[in-house]
């Protein structure tokens, strides 16, 4: 499905938001689940703190009233507060029964439980004057196991608290680490749509930049490949159709320019004179037929190369010199242009003549003139010399 650069836009914002969303949603619903999972344990915490609370007053009343008993100054109503008092007191082991799943814990509970059941069977079968030794010491006994076996359910309920609070500080410290590897996650996230999202939208752009690069260095043989329907899309589309039209246009300009050449030189080749062409940058561009005649040099040696590296006479290259410096017109410029000898020639000329001092042959001897050559609005010079024995009018 193609998709035009506003909703594709618009499709990687809602992404970004729905990502987004997702992960706030996520972490609203960890740290809920870990706030209702601390909440349980501190409750839990809170009973079982109010009913250890309430079994250690109601074990310390078990313990005074044993005393009245002991001590033979309880009244019948003591004797019944203490039996009411058991009761209350084995609804409370019950209740804290049912909070603990811990076999040791439930033992310890089972073992309060019989101790004060037995202490109520005690109480029932005594009397305000029927007190002997016997039942009054395990009154006392009964009483001072009750009171040990809450002892070690304190202590118990010590570890189980400390446990607790290990549980909640590793709740709390994985739920910290949970959370910072999620906001790791979102940040290398977040930096990678923010990577791959806007790249993803500026290639096409980077795609047209590259082509107009190429267009600027005259390079026509380019496309823009893309096959998206969408506003870059046709922009694509109509740029490759102009560089298409700039590449029929440069090979007719090419064409043209190939004529106007080949009728340059047939007028350069068709009237009595020597012609040459220079650019600006005293680069040899053309000769016509009768100056490389004449010179005898072939076109391979001296076109398109500088003016200085070539057999040129000097008289030529100093008149070339002279008029791209001024950039101007150059008339009847003296020009002397002397045969090249070789050493073989040479030697057959002094063993022909022995003794004779002859100099270079002069086989040109005339004027030139320089024409500047420019286009419209254009940097771009060429300067036409044209070299002819007699003076020009």
């Amino acid at each position: 499905m193609n998709l035009s650069l506003r909703n594709r836009v618009a499709a990687s914002f809602i992404s970004a938001n729905l990502i987004v969303l997702v992960l706030g949603s996520f972490v609203f619903f960890f740290l809920d689940s870990l706030n209702e999972e601390i909440k349980s344990i501190t409750e839990k915490s809170n009973q079982l703190s109010l009913l250890t609370d309430e079994i250690r007053i109601s074990a310390v009343s078990i313990l005074k009233y044993q005393r009245k008993i002991i001590t033979r100054r309880a009244s019948e109503d003591d004797i019944e507060n203490l039996i009411n008092l058991c009761d209350g007191f084995t609804s409370q082991l019950h209740s804290l029964d049912t909070h603990y799943h811990e076999v040791d814990v439930k033992k310890i509970i089972a073992k309060m439980l019989s101790y004060v059941d037995a202490l109520k069977t005690v109480l029932k079968k005594a009397t305000l004057f029927n007190r002997d030794a016997a039942g009054l010491a395990s009154i006392g006994d009964l009483a001072d196991k009750i009171l040990e076996a809450f002892s070690e359910f304190q202590d118990l309920q010590y570890f189980r608290s400390e446990e607790r609070e290990k549980r909640v500080k590793n709740i709390i410290s994985e739920t910290k680490r949970n959370m910072m590897i999620t906001l790791i996650i979102t940040f290398f996230g977040t930096i990678i749509l923010g990577l791959i999202v806007p790249g993803k939208i500026a290639l096409p752009f980077k795609k047209i930049n590259d082509a107009i690069r190429e267009l600027q260095d005259c390079n026509f043989d380019v496309s823009i490949y893309y096959n998206q329907d969408d506003e870059i899309g046709e922009i694509a589309r109509e740029m490759n159709k102009m560089i298409l039209s700039f590449k029929k246009f440069e090979e007719l300009r090419g064409d043209r320019i190939n004529v106007e050449l080949r009728k340059f030189d047939a007028l350069a080749n068709m009237i009595n004179k020597h012609v040459l062409v220079s650019n600006a940058k005293g680069e040899l561009i053309y000769m016509n037929n009768a100056l490389y005649s004449l010179l005898q040099v072939q076109s391979e040696d001296v076109i398109r190369k500088s003016l200085s590296d070539t057999f040129i006479p000097n008289s030529i290259k100093e008149t070339y010199e002279l008029a791209i410096k001024r950039r101007s017109k150059i008339e009847n410029a003296e020009i002397t242009i002397t045969q090249k000898i070789t050493q073989h020639e040479e030697s057959e000329s002094d063993q022909a003549h022995p003794g004779e001092d002859k100099g270079p042959e002069i086989i040109f001897q005339g004027f030139a003139n320089v024409i500047p050559i420019r286009g419209k609005d254009s940097s771009l010079d060429y300067y036409l010399m044209v070299l002819s024995k007699e003076v020009f009018a």
